[in-house]
């Protein structure tokens, strides 16, 4: 006797399923996956919401800058910001020029320190301007003298007055502090931090050259939240602006406004025979009123007056409304 399963069918004619259709069916229970590489050194990068608040605020930096350079060094500088970038203290160390221009910046009670980093390309011309010469390059890199320590010192603490004004950080004092060694930056910085590099372009007497802004991720962060709390809180625009009323509008809109006299003839005779100093008779009654227009439009008879040292004039008879319609 056959055995039968629940259903009365016999058990030796159920079908059993195939391996692709098992296949195939594990296939569609599983859940796609969703695999992406992992760069575990880009934990904690700016968000581009950040990096184009940070860049904002340093293109804010940057004019000042070329305004207050101008000002001391003339020639008329250009200063923007080339780029942002996030790197380690220990990377960037790694690719700093022995010889360039490094200063830290004294900043009070906010945390971490600043730097100030100048091109060895841009700092002798810069320094041969501030002497009165043409800015010329320098062909073979040397170390700085001790004048033109002291001359790039007043240059640093002119940065660091438009980077106070600028960051606009409560509390916060700029002041540049002597030039350190590339090596020492070791020394100012964790080699495990990470700077947040800040690449401006100048160009001045023909002169192009490069210097930037090391901020430490505290400082980067302290300055964002300022950002963020200087800026308005956003609202809804149907429940705090409403929209403006046609009326309103048009009493916001400008028009041209003008006091003169009625139209009169003058003869061609007389505007030929004008010459500087001549007097034109327009031969019309001193006591006739003018005409206050309004967009073309004749609307107050009105008499001429002086308001202190000022011209005016006193409006007289409105003309009626029945009358805008003449030509």
């Amino acid at each position: 006797m056959q055995s039968e399963d629940i259903t009365g069918m016999p058990s030796e004619e159920q079908v059993e399923p195939s391996n692709q259709q098992r296949a195939a069916a594990r296939s569609a229970r599983a859940k796609p996956r969703s695999i992406h590489s992992c760069d575990f050194r880009a934990a904690g990068r700016l968000s581009n919401e950040n990096a184009r608040a940070l860049t904002a605020i340093h293109e804010a930096f940057a004019r000042h800058l070329a305004i207050a350079l101008d000002a001391y060094l003339g020639g008329g500088p250009k200063v923007r910001v080339a780029t942002l970038d996030q790197i380690s203290v220990k990377d960037h160390i790694a690719g700093v020029d022995p010889l360039s221009y490094i200063a830290p910046f004294s900043i009070g009670t906010v945390p971490g320190t600043v730097l100030v980093e100048f091109d060895v390309e841009l700092a002798f011309p810069l320094i041969d301007l501030l002497l009165g010469g043409s800015g010329a390059p320098l062909f073979e890199p040397r170390e700085l003298s001790e004048i033109e320590e002291e001359i790039m010192q007043d240059l640093t603490s002119l940065i660091a007055r438009q980077a106070e004004v600028a960051w606009r950080l409560p509390e916060m004092s700029l002041a540049a502090i002597a030039r350190i060694e590339a090596s020492a930056l070791g020394q100012v910085c964790s080699p495990t931090e990470k700077l947040t590099l800040v690449k401006f372009e100048m160009e001045i007497a023909g002169i192009t050259g490069s210097f930037q802004l090391a901020l430490p991720a505290s400082f980067v962060n302290l300055l964002l939240k300022q950002r963020k709390a200087d800026q308005p809180q956003k609202k809804g625009a149907l429940r705090f602006f409403p929209a403006v009323s046609l009326r309103e509008r048009i009493l916001d809109c400008d028009v041209t406004v003008a006091a003169d006299l009625r139209s009169m003839r003058v003869s061609v005779r007389d505007l030929i025979a004008l010459q500087p100093g001549c007097v034109l008779k327009l031969r019309a009654p001193v006591r006739t009123p003018g005409m206050l227009t309004i967009g073309g439009r004749e609307i107050f008879e009105a008499m001429p007056v002086r308001n202190g040292p000022q011209k005016a004039a006193q409006l007289m008879r409105r003309v009626p409304m029945t009358d805008w319609g003449k030509e």
